[in-house]
């Protein structure tokens, strides 16, 4: 008969396996957590690709909707990389990549129509959030300087499907917010997730009319969510309110 001792050679390998077995499991631990904010970031540029596509194959109304996806998930990347602790300059630059490619390229692209008009405000939309994330940055802490190119791009594609995608409205509307974006105003950190519960509470009702059947009812809640950040910018949506 053989004992099983806490020196015996079985319960040695047991534990050298469980060791092992926990050795491998915290470095995937981190790395889900140090990435976890990039995965978002790139969710919002998957977004911003396909609504590319979408765009592109004439589908203009999944094109919008899928803009509004990005709009979410850009609100989100920050607070997590907050919260967890893992803010760098990867997650920053993937950030920028991230914004350009859904409120910059996919929500100019909304505007295209074969008229040469639209095609050169079009253009003019791409260049002016290019030069918003490039240049503008404020100086000041927890202020932009000029209107964050994620609520142009909520505002024009809410109007766009509110629209029907008319063009008199999508010029208008267009022209109007590259004037916001390329001003010298300036706009606070939201920070909508890790503000007030309100504040939260706005942003879990953006995510429910993702899904809500009544497209009119969802656009309408976006413009008004995003114009009352151009029209009461510090009265009701710093982070420090």
């Amino acid at each position: 008969m053989i004992l099983l001792t806490p020196s015996s050679d079985f319960f040695q390998r047991v534990n050298k396996l469980f060791l092992s077995e926990q050795a491998r499991g915290l470095p995937i631990k981190e790395f889900l957590r140090r990435n976890a904010a990039n995965a978002i970031s790139v969710g919002n540029m998957m977004m911003g690709m396909a609504s590319i596509l979408c765009s592109l194959n004439g589908h203009h109304y999944l094109a919008c909707w899928l803009v509004l996806i990005g709009y979410l998930l850009d609100l989100a990347d920050g607070a997590v990389a907050r919260r967890l602790g893992v803010c760098s300059a990867l997650g920053a630059k993937l950030d920028d990549f991230a914004d350009y490619t859904t409120f910059g390229i996919a929500t100019s692209l909304l505007l295209r129509t074969p008229h040469l008009i639209d095609n050169i405000l079009c253009m003019c939309y791409g260049l002016s959030v290019f030069i918003r994330i490039c240049f503008y940055a404020s100086g000041i802490p927890f202020v932009y300087r000029g209107l964050p190119c994620l609520y142009s791009s909520a505002i024009l594609a809410s109007a766009s499907l509110l629209s029907g995608g008319n063009t008199a409205v999508l010029r208008t509307t267009a022209v109007a917010l590259i004037f916001f974006m390329v001003s010298h105003g300036f706009y606070p950190h939201d920070r909508v997730l890790e503000s007030q519960p309100w504040k939260k509470a706005v942003y879990a009702g953006g995510v429910i009319m993702v899904f809500c059947s009544i497209q009119s009812v969802c656009c309408a809640y976006y413009l008004l969510w995003c114009v009352s950040y151009i029209l009461f910018p510090a009265s009701l949506w710093s982070s420090k309110v």
